[in-house]
């Protein structure tokens, strides 16, 4: 029987220093928006700190699923109620 390996970049999830790629990215921005709007050493600090921490957390939610925040994004669109009827956009009567 022939076997063909699969390699794991071809369906590892994009991560950034083991978190999700966008997370990271928006944190590094939001301390960096801070850390130079400030001016001070300790506007400097709050967003060192603000970045380890974010990334931290970060790193623990990729490591109990690696898109949780696609996940979490998808459940806030989520409806609390669908009704039993097409909306007033549904075309009438049946074409074949």
């Amino acid at each position: 029987m022939r076997t063909v390996s699969i390699h794991q970049s071809l369906h590892r999830h994009n991560q950034t220093f083991g978190a999700e790629r966008e997370l990271v990215m928006i944190s590094s921005l939001v301390s960096l928006l801070v850390g130079i709007g400030g001016m001070s050493l300790m506007s400097v600090t709050v967003a060192a700190l603000f970045w380890f921490v974010a990334v931290l957390t970060l790193r623990r939610m990729a490591k109990a699923d690696p898109l949780m925040s696609k996940v979490w994004f998808r459940h806030v669109k989520q409806q609390d109620y669908y009704p039993a009827r097409s909306s007033v956009w549904q075309e009438r009567g049946f074409k074949c």
